[in-house]
């Protein structure tokens, strides 16, 4: 068992547990929102599937109507109309024109059209106040071109790529199954919302902070309740836990007597490390019990919180083969002094806004047991080792995705 390692080091470590291939599952496009593509998407079509018009107008020869003007405009006699879904059939020959709306094939024939603002109609036809142009054609493929790869595997699909696929010509998508992700609270202590609340009690807020933040990195969370600090107890929920992709318990992992997590991991499965030098989230730790990966979260809110993303989130990722990175790095300078740590990596919760540049104030009292820092912030405030902070200094912000 490793123990008191770098940010980087836990990291790397977590990142090598990903380890397989999820299973892929095919869903109709209308339940792919938000899923993982299993394969690259080729196109089937071209789109358009031929030159179009991207402006209501008239489509005409662009030779028949140079030097048209408002003192000296052009009369072209119209021979039909092309909406978007039922084009012109003829041919466009000289002095003629055909209206046309947007989205409607351009004509056989034309090579330019004129935009409705710049003509006016008198009855079958249309006189030009200024020369049509090709410019608003839209040529055959100008979106897509059939056979070409425009989504990848391990891209998630959002409103965008979904539509992307629905316009490749996809009813059904190969996704990966969601990761499923058990969260299992340990205390003496933790009492369910909604129940009394004993002297000395603290409501289970860890449980459904850690099951928003499975599902907002994809995953599939399964609740699998609280459990009392008795290693016997502990030991047969783990084992009990079902199939999972990987396990995440809360408390139990700090030094304290009634830590049981991690002292029944290290009798029953296997520590890969234990202990990061970051703040918040310093007891961390990383274990297998029968091939299954588990996270031992610290049971303090923030901490919980703050580790999952940091470890919890990436894992997911890499699991699922995503494209995109689980969080991405920022410069902002800052409004208010954070305090850094001797030793240690810390990761403060701030408020991140553009103010003309990017600037990040504290959101308050940083203890790891203040819950509400989490509610109100939006971004990390990372300092180095042994760093404090001071107003007008620009620091490095992870923003946190859940809330950006």
């Amino acid at each position: 068992m490793r123990t008191g390692i770098s940010v980087e080091e836990a990291l790397e470590l977590v990142l090598a547990e990903a380890k397989g291939e999820l299973p892929v599952e095919e869903v109709p496009l209308k339940e792919a929102y938000g899923r993982v593509l299993a394969e690259d998407l080729v196109s089937l079509v071209n789109h358009p599937d031929q030159d179009d018009t991207a402006i209501d107008g008239y489509a005409c020869r662009e030779e028949d109507t140079l030097g048209a003007s408002r003192e000296n405009p052009v009369r072209l006699r119209v021979i039909g109309q092309s909406p978007a879904g039922r084009p012109f059939a003829g041919r466009v020959g000289r002095g003629e024109a055909v209206a046309v709306y947007t989205g409607a094939p351009i004509p056989e024939g034309a090579d330019a059209v004129i935009r409705v603002e710049d003509t006016r109609r008198e009855g079958d036809y249309v006189l030009l106040f200024a020369p049509a142009s090709p410019k608003d054609i839209r040529p055959q493929g100008d979106d897509l071109r059939k056979g070409e790869v425009y989504l990848r595997r391990g891209d998630l699909l959002t409103p965008g790529r979904l539509g992307l696929a629905a316009a490749m010509g996809y009813p059904r998508l190969k996704v990966f199954r969601r990761p499923r992700v058990g969260i299992l609270s340990t205390g003496d202590e933790v009492v369910e919302p909604g129940e009394p609340l004993p002297f000395g009690g603290v409501y289970n807020s860890n449980a459904y902070s850690l099951l928003g933040l499975v599902q907002e990195a994809g995953g599939e969370p399964v609740l699998l309740g609280k459990v009392e600090d008795r290693p016997e107890t502990v030991l047969e929920k783990l084992e009990a836990a079902g199939p999972l992709d990987l396990l995440l318990t809360s408390g139990g992992v700090s030094m304290g007597e009634y830590d049981v997590v991690r002292k029944v991991l290290e009798t029953a499965g296997e520590v890969v490390f234990w202990k990061v030098k970051q703040q918040p989230g310093g007891p961390l730790l990383l274990a297998r019990l029968g091939g299954l990966p588990i996270l031992g979260l610290p049971g303090n809110p923030v901490s919980s919180m703050v580790t999952f993303f940091l470890y919890g989130r990436p894992f997911l990722f890499r699991l699922q083969r995503r494209t995109d990175s689980p969080y991405r790095s920022l410069e902002a300078r800052v409004l208010t002094p954070f305090k850094g740590a001797q030793g240690k990596k810390v990761f403060r919760r701030g408020v991140l806004s553009f103010e003309g540049e990017l600037v990040v104030r504290t959101t308050g009292n940083q203890s790891s047991g203040v819950l509400r820092s989490m509610a109100l912030g939006n971004a990390l405030v990372v300092l180095p080792p042994d760093r404090d902070a001071r107003e007008g200094e620009r620091v490095e912000v992870i923003p946190l995705t859940f809330v950006l």
